[in-house]
């Protein structure tokens, strides 16, 4: 059975909100999404019809068997890769039909980033690092709101370090707190926990549900981890290239057994 989702979380303050997305509109549509490699009989089809909206304010974790297009989903998604046919929206803005370097701009102001491999810059510090996307966009930095982020993720006394001289879960913290500089209508999560230990993974993902719980941060991640997803506040399951399920106020339990019978 598919369970669809209402919008999450209502009781925030709208003046909490980290980006400029709001209730008008999803800070994330696909209409009819579809992504396909090469060409005639050697052509591979990475995703088929896709329709979502991903709300202002919620955190939706994407699942699915190896090769099922959870990459390529994020990748349209986020304006990193084209589609083959279908839109993006980002709040009002369709991402493929502007040209670089507006879609550069937009990616840069409005779309937040988290790797599994943090994708530091070695160089620099971790305040250097945060303040980085900011500064490349050529505007003010902020200070109090870089403060009150680095308060939040917990690096108050490590700004002044390297990514050399921090642990994994320190420099993930780190790369939280780049993604959501720029105050973004949406971060992108892939496989955030996959580089740290159980313990550091279960303080990263409470660090996430923190920023969509506490600023109203839209969360998108894709993850191979029931106990991640279960920090969400849906799940969507893909297999090859189509959304097959969803379910809301997921437990880890409930998403591996699901996943389970998709990977069969």
């Amino acid at each position: 059975m598919i369970f669809r989702t209402s919008r999450p979380t209502q009781n925030r303050a709208e003046n909490a909100r980290i980006g400029p997305a709001t209730d008008a509109f999803p800070a994330i549509e696909l209409q009819g999404l579809s992504k396909t490699y090469g060409k005639g009989r050697h052509a591979v089809t990475a995703l088929r019809d896709i329709y979502q909206q991903f709300p202002a304010g919620s955190f939706t974790a994407i699942m699915g068997p190896s090769g099922s297009g959870k990459s390529t989903l994020i990748q349209c998604a986020a304006g990193l890769d084209k589609p083959s046919t279908g839109r993006v929206l980002l709040g009002t803005v369709e991402l493929n039909r502007i040209k670089e370097p507006t879609l550069t701009t937009t990616r840069r102001e409005q779309i937040g980033f988290i790797f599994q491999a943090f994708n530091l810059l070695p160089s620099l510090n971790a305040r250097q690092n945060i303040e980085l996307p900011i500064r490349l966009a050529g505007k003010r930095v902020d200070r109090d709101w870089i403060n009150k982020i680095v308060t939040q993720v917990g690096i108050n006394d490590r700004l002044k370090q390297r990514p050399a001289e921090l642990s994994g879960g320190q420099q993930q913290r780190v790369a939280i707190a780049r993604a959501l500089a720029p105050r973004p209508r949406v971060v992108f999560a892939d496989e955030p926990t996959g580089a740290l230990d159980t313990r550091t993974a279960r303080d990263i993902l409470e660090l996430l549900r923190h920023t969509v719980d506490e600023f109203g941060q839209t969360m998108i991640m894709v993850t191979h981890d029931p106990v991640a997803a279960s920090f969400s506040d849906r799940v969507l399951f893909l297999a090859d290239g189509q959304i097959v399920d969803e379910t809301t106020d997921p437990t880890a339990d409930a998403v591996a057994a699901r996943l389970t019978r998709l990977e069969r």
